[in-house]
């Protein structure tokens, strides 16, 4: 389908940013992700860039999925604010993908720190968080910093799949982020990792080279490991703990 097959108006979106939602903009909502179901990646990104313009944002880790976005964004919608989250432990192989987008695809992809560095964060914590509560510098260091970035914004876009997590399994293609007070777009939700890859290699699209010495989902250096073969694609991130999520995209 086409981005035009779902139309509104944009007047009132922002009445709902950071509120509860009207039951009308809901059933907008749930009318416009099953109109999308069967929609291309790249048009459900033309119809939300249509639909809420300058409200739009989209959050990256460089991971496979976020780079053909932003591939595609160069397309349709370049002018698109797009933001990292920078914990302070991202992997350097991480962070040179960001030149790599600025010089390729003309989008300069905004870095969202927490306030403290990491050696300030530690030093007032007695050494590493993330050792003994993982979650609780999730929230500190990143889930904090979302709230941040998004402020203002009507809707944000996500790199998920549902195939990644059972948690994931549930997202659509378009709904009201609870957790966020705003919209969250998902157009690779119905992807597969086989149909990210062979966007990649088609499209000639870079990744983290780290993807080629085993390491599936590639967070903070602390938390990610290399995966064993047979492993889930996640299985390497935040190994000997029971936590799967980060908190971005958990329905908790």
């Amino acid at each position: 389908m086409s981005a035009g097959t779902f139309t509104s108006h944009r007047e009132g979106i922002e009445q709902n940013t950071m509120e509860t939602p009207s039951e009308a903009f809901l059933e907008e909502l749930q009318q416009a992700s099953e109109l999308l179901e069967t929609a291309t990646p790249v048009d459900i990104i033309r119809w939300a860039a249509d639909r809420f313009g300058a409200g739009l944002t989209m959050a990256t880790a460089f991971g496979p999925e976020g780079m053909t976005i932003l591939q595609m964004l160069s397309e349709v919608a370049p002018q698109t604010h797009v933001f990292n989250l920078d914990t302070g432990y991202q992997f350097q192989e991480t962070l040179d993908l960001r030149d790599k987008v600025a010089k390729l695809y003309g989008i300069e992809v905004e870095l969202k720190q927490p306030s403290l560095t990491v050696q300030q964060y530690e030093a007032m914590n007695g050494g590493p968080v993330y050792k003994t509560d993982p979650t609780r510098c999730c929230q500190e260091r990143k889930i904090s910093i979302l709230k941040d970035a998004i402020r203002g914004k009507t809707a944000w876009i996500s790199a998920i799949r549902r195939d990644q997590s059972p948690d994931r399994a549930k997202a659509p293609i378009v709904g009201w982020d609870k957790k966020f007070g705003l919209v969250k777009v998902n157009p690779l939700a119905n992807t597969t990792k086989n149909d990210i890859w062979k966007m990649i290699l088609d499209k000639q699209i870079p990744y983290n080279p780290l993807h080629d010495q085993g390491y599936t989902s590639i967070g903070c250096w602390p938390c990610t490991r290399a995966v064993m073969f047979g492993e889930d694609e996640r299985a390497g991130r935040w190994s000997g703990f029971e936590k799967t999520e980060c908190g971005l995209h958990s329905s908790d």
